[in-house]
């Protein structure tokens, strides 16, 4: 039986454009692209594990606004769930720590970049959305 690995993702949003973050190449799932964001640990919340995990990873912070979607994906190494939430940079500018790169991108134009599977369902909601 597969592992379940809980994780949350930031919509970080800036007027029409939306933060894109490609994976490390050390990484599970090198070179994709995804919403930042990371791991739950056992005592937080969603929110409070996106607050820390963009900070950590961007040393930048973030208001959470309301959830986007949740999606359940099975990779070869785990089952993720993966809860998107929509956010505003309210202090700083994201830095690469953790991924290769980042893009600014409006929710038409996300496509053009390959993306984590469990990340798509988002994608497609923003493009009617947003």
């Amino acid at each position: 039986m597969k592992k379940d690995i809980y994780v949350v993702g930031a919509i970080i949003t800036s007027g029409k454009k939306i933060l894109c973050a490609q994976r490390g190449m050390d990484k599970s799932l090198p070179g994709l692209w995804e919403f930042p964001g990371g791991k739950i640990e056992e005592t937080e919340t969603p929110q409070a594990a996106l607050q820390r995990e963009i900070q950590e990873e961007m040393h930048c912070h973030v208001e959470i606004g309301e959830q986007l979607e949740h999606t359940v994906y099975e990779y070869e190494f785990g089952v993720v769930h993966l809860t998107t939430f929509y956010c505003q940079l309210v202090e700083g500018t994201p830095v690469l720590t953790e991924h290769t790169a980042i893009e600014w991108l409006e929710a038409h134009e996300l496509e053009k970049l390959e993306w984590a599977p469990a990340d798509i369902p988002a994608i497609q909601k923003l493009k009617q959305t947003y």
